[in-house]
Formats: structure tokens, sequence, C-alpha cells
């Protein structure tokens, strides 16, 4: 199928390119500090992956940097969208009757589509508790909804797994199952902290490697169908 081909082609650079982007600007914040104008918005040295030192939004939302983030986030969310549909027409094929595609399909554009209006609003600021609590709702929905189809496509592939045993290397498929409850697990564990004021340095450092999960998922999608 043409479309295996697809999905293993654009999941690789699902992963690259807001991996690349992400670091780039954590590279130039922290290390190229006569680039920005604004010397206030500059960093020192942190591993935010560790030490929690700055949020993503404090990394990607200020000038340059934004203008690697935002070019990156729109190309990530129209992958995205090509990804899932591209992933339906999979699933159709060897599960005609399966009642979770249209879900899939759903959650999976929805989050391309939170993506890009959360990447618009990025660096936007407004006094505004509304305007606030409104970006926090979309970052929250897009993780919710791209775990929730991550979750309903490898429910799915599990389903046909023997149909497509050929096409794929069974352990990714494992690593995927992994993945997705581990992304489960420590989000749901995560809800009292983040809702709690303080731990500012743990929520920073969670939110980094969160994001690394979530776009895991993409680079075992790669290795998980074979080389055709």
């Amino acid at each position: 199928m043409k479309e295996i081909n697809q999905v293993k082609f654009i999941s690789i650079w699902i992963f690259l390119v807001p991996f690349i982007a992400l670091n780039l600007c954590l590279l130039l914040i922290t290390q190229f500090h006569s680039l920005f104008p604004n010397q206030e918005h500059i960093l020192h040295s942190t591993i935010p992956y560790i030490d929690g030192g700055a949020s993503i939004s404090r990394t990607a939302r200020v000038f340059p940097t934004y203008l690697i983030f935002k070019p990156a986030m729109f190309f990530t969310s129209y992958l995205l969208i090509k990804y899932w549909i591209y992933n339906k027409k999979i699933i159709l094929n060897f599960d005609t009757n399966n009642k979770f595609v249209n879900k899939i399909l759903f959650f999976g554009i929805g989050s391309a589509i939170l993506l890009t209006i959360h990447s618009i609003f990025l660096g936007i600021h407004f006094d505004n508790s509304i305007y606030k609590l409104f970006r926090r709702i979309i970052i929250l929905l897009f993780i919710i909804f791209e775990i929730v189809a991550q979750g309903y496509l490898v429910f799915s592939l599990y389903k046909i797994k023997e149909k497509i045993y050929e096409l794929i290397n069974i352990k990714f498929l494992k690593l995927k199952r992994f993945l997705v409850t581990l992304l489960i697990i420590v989000a749901i564990a995560s809800i009292p902290i983040i809702s709690m004021p303080g731990y500012k340095f743990f929520k920073h450092a969670l939110e980094w490697d969160f994001f690394v999960g979530v776009i895991s998922f993409y680079l075992l999608t790669f290795f998980m169908w074979k080389k055709k």
C-alpha cells in the first residue's frame, strides 16, 4: 500500500521537525545572546529536560526564536493531518468495520488544528485572565487529543496485527502501546501537581519531557513499518 510508505515517510518528519526546531530555539536563547535585541529574553545555561530552567513557551515565543518555532509547528500540523488521513486508509484496508477510525481522524486532525492555534497565539501578550486561560485550555486540549488519537490508533493496529504482521516490526508496535500507556499514566498522575501553585521547575521539566514522549510516538511509527 502506498499509504504505508507515506506514513513511514511522514512520521519521521513529524518527529524531527519539532524536535530540531525547539532545541535550536533553546540553543539560540542560551548560547547566542547577541541575536536577541531584548536582553531580558535571554537564558543562561540550562537543560530544561532535567532542571526545568525554562518552559517551552519561554524559549520559543520571543524574537528571533519564534521565527523558527512557529513555521515548524505550522508545518508539523500539516504533516499530522496527512498522517492521520493515511492511517485511516490503512486501517480501513484491513478492517472495513473498524468503529474507531472516525474517532482516530477526529482527535488526530483536531490535535493538529489545536497545535496551529497554539502557535498562532504564542508570543502574543494580553494582560487578561480569560486570554491566559484560553491559551492553557488550547495546549491542554492538544495533549488530550494527541493521546486519545494515539491510543485509538494503537488499539486498532493491535486488532489487525495478524493481518499486518508481515508489514510491521511487532516490537515497535508494543513499544508504541507502552509509550501511550506511560503518557496517559504520567498525565493523570501530574494533574494534582499541575493544578497546584508552585513546583515551577518540575512543571517545566515535565513539559519538555512529555513533549519528547508525544513526538516519539511518530519516531516509533517510522521504525514499526517495514521498508518496502
